[in-house]
């Protein structure tokens, strides 16, 4: 079902389906054991579909398709969202955050949890928990735009050190602690996420999170104004 899924509307051959589903496993006959997984699917999608499971999964060809719309499909309904959240993000950076956030609330645990172990639903796996990352950076940005005090900073935080190899989630904890006035803070995120890359990856900070860095040090206008110093400034 997964499989299928992946490619909603596409029919998928029956010897790719046959090497997701027992991936180096010499069968006598792997299309009628297909054909019993087929119709124990089309079973179950009767029950809680309330139509024919023949009609969600039509024999097609030399293959099997899902007869469904890819916004049915959750995986496609995130990618879209959050690629339409994405272009948002400097022009409209709103507009950005209730798109990616409601991209990101399809999220119910790991991609493709229960699926099979085949390399197709793997890679596809792997894609979409890249991309769920990238759509947080991209929501913390577009918070970061709007006002800092929207950033979950412990959130992000616990993320940033999760994901060492994610340098922007640093370079994001770093600009928004900076904003909220807590420069110290900001450059030990940089000390630990140097620390994490050369122990997890063997790698130094690349040059965006080592400008960042950099531009903290020397309180860089294009920053923004700490809102601390900010706030102090108005009470004077």
């Amino acid at each position: 079902m997964t499989l299928l899924a992946l490619s909603p509307g596409v029919p998928v051959h029956f010897d790719q389906i046959v090497d997701e589903l027992w991936p180096n496993q010499s069968m006598a006959n792997p299309r009628n054991a297909l054909q019993a997984n087929v119709g124990r699917l089309r079973k179950f999608l009767k029950t809680v579909a309330g139509q024919g499971g023949d009609l969600l999964v039509r024999t097609a060809g030399n293959g099997y398709v899902l007869d469904v719309p890819a916004e049915a499909v959750d995986a496609h309904r995130f990618v879209e969202m959050a690629d339409t959240g994405t272009e948002l993000v400097r022009r409209d950076p709103v507009g950005a955050v209730a798109k990616l956030e409601s991209a990101l609330s399809l999220w119910r645990g790991p991609a493709l949890l229960d699926a099979c172990d085949g390399l197709r639903c793997r890679v596809r796996a792997a894609y979409l928990e890249e991309r769920r990352i990238t759509a947080y950076e991209d929501l913390i940005e577009s918070k970061l735009a709007i006002d800092v005090e929207r950033v979950p900073l412990a959130e992000l935080r616990q993320l940033a050190d999760e994901h060492s190899g994610h340098e922007r989630l640093s370079e994001l904890l770093m600009l928004a602690l900076y904003r909220d006035g807590r420069q110290g803070e900001a450059l030990e995120v940089f000390h630990g996420a140097r620390r994490r890359l050369a122990d997890d990856l063997g790698l130094e900070p690349g040059r965006a999170l080592r400008r960042v860095y950099q531009a903290i040090l020397n309180q860089d206008e294009t920053l923004g104004e700490p809102r601390r110093a900010l706030l102090q400034a108005a009470h004077v």
